[in-house]
């Protein structure tokens, strides 16, 4: 069996770093750090100055290359999941493509908002298990802060700008659970709850925090039960949980519910917010170079965004 394995990963961070009482006093914002931080987690986030989505991931697939110690010629597919491309056309990950040098191949976005990188990973997997590309770069990236109302402090809080990169490389496996790449995957969307997450007519985010909360915790057990049950595992045989960062609440009832101790999870919201489709890989990369994953180790990897959308994966690291 061809399994799809990570050969490596990398991030990339803007700049331009706004604490919570940074971003209260920008924009004249009645609140506080203490009511942010206590509601979501929160307490920092990083803002693009000039930089395009485009930009943030093309750095962070540089540094995917070079820990896979691999260049552009290597790779024959590039998939870039993102709320904020460049343009409503061409593909954003079409000028990742040219950027990193890569002349063959191709190239698309993944959009499914904060479950975008799970999506793409899965469409990467699938591709070299069937042997349409034997390397696959998959990227995250997001300038959310394009998208955001200011004034609007049910929102503005949450979200931050990043990018997060993965080189998947094709090697024959046994077949079984022991094998190292991504065992399984399961993706879901319910577009009855559209309305619940999404921009308005000025392309500014709008959220139902109540309603986005309440199926949140929900659907990312569930799914990590059903792709863990399609190949026989169970929760307790998980090394790290690296779920998407989207509230500390939501990751902490996600991870009570699967019985996960809080130091088998990666967060990192604390200090990147959400930065949705950018999030998982963000953290995948904080968590492998400062020696926290392992090779060898059970990875599970979920993420619920608008649509709404969500997904997980079971990734033998």
């Amino acid at each position: 069996m061809i399994r799809s394995v990570f050969l490596g990963c990398g991030s990339y961070l803007p700049g331009q770093y706004v604490s919570n009482d940074a971003l209260i006093a920008r924009y004249n914002l009645d609140s506080n750090n203490e009511w942010i931080e206590r509601r979501t987690g929160i307490s920092q986030r990083y803002i693009a100055d000039g930089e395009k989505t485009s930009d943030l991931a093309t750095k962070a697939a540089l540094a995917a290359l070079a820990d896979a110690k691999l260049d552009a010629r290597d790779i024959d597919a590039v998939i870039v999941a993102t709320t904020t491309s460049d343009d409503i056309l061409p593909a954003t990950a079409a000028r990742v493509q040219a950027n990193i040098g890569m002349e063959r191949g191709f190239a698309f976005d993944m959009r499914a908002v904060c479950s975008g990188f799970v999506y793409a990973l899965t469409m990467a997997n699938n591709m070299i298990r069937v042997g349409q590309a034997k390397h696959v770069l998959v990227i995250g990236a997001e300038t959310l802060s394009t998208i955001l109302d200011f004034k609007d402090r049910s929102t503005c809080f949450l979200f931050g700008d990043g990018a997060g990169a993965v080189v998947l490389g094709a090697k024959e496996g046994k077949g079984t659970n022991e094998d190292q790449g991504i065992l399984a995957t399961a993706l879901h969307s319910d577009g009855r709850h559209y309305d619940m997450l999404k921009t308005d007519e000025a392309g500014l985010v709008r959220m139902d925090g109540k309603e986005v909360f309440r199926h949140a915790v929900t659907n990312l057990s569930d799914v990590v039960d059903e792709v863990l049950g399609s190949i026989d595992m169970k929760p307790s045989e998980i090394d790290w949980l690296v779920p998407h960062q989207a509230n500390q609440r939501i990751i902490d009832g996600t991870s009570k519910k699967l019985a996960l101790p809080p130091e088998r999870v990666v967060v990192t919201i604390n200090k990147h917010a959400n930065t949705s489709a950018a999030s998982i890989p963000l953290a995948l990369s904080v968590a492998v170079h400062d020696g926290r994953i392992k090779r060898g180790q059970l990875i599970m990897i979920n993420a619920m965004g608008a649509g709404f959308t969500w997904g997980a994966a079971v990734v033998r690291w």
